[in-house]
């Protein structure tokens, strides 16, 4: 892959914000780090726009609380066209944390991720999407 080579003229407030970035992220360069957030606004551009997209929706909820798994099993039951496979692990005595991978349109899988990280007793919840080719 060929590499261009540009300049970027930046207010000292946007630097300082994209050395921070770069340091938070563990960025070799800010070169790294611009063509991550590049990457990042074209995914998100092509979620606005409903294309095909895969992913994963990660959740950690408590062991304790049957009723949350079992809420969980019936919306990913309701969605079994988009979903992939799904696992859990016991990450402590008292939490699991849950994976499960997806297939489909962007705006059915934030929506599903959106229910599913919704559901009372979700301790913590994250949708991850990717583009496919």
């Amino acid at each position: 892959m060929t590499v261009s080579r540009f300049s970027v003229s930046l207010e000292e407030e946007l630097l300082e914000a994209l050395d921070n970035y770069v340091k938070e992220n563990q960025f070799p360069n800010r070169s790294q780090a611009i063509r991550a957030l590049i990457e990042k606004n074209t995914v998100e551009k092509k979620w606005q726009c409903n294309n095909l997209v895969a992913g994963a929706i990660v959740l950690v909820l408590p062991n304790s609380k049957k009723e949350v798994w079992n809420r969980s099993f019936e919306l990913q039951s309701q969605h079994a066209e988009v979903i992939l496979s799904s696992q859990r692990f016991f990450i402590e005595n008292d939490h699991t944390m849950e994976v499960i991978t997806v297939k489909g349109t962007a705006h059915t899988l934030t929506e599903l991720s959106d229910q599913l990280i919704g559901i009372k007793g979700i301790e913590h919840g994250k949708l991850i999407m990717s583009k496919v080719k």
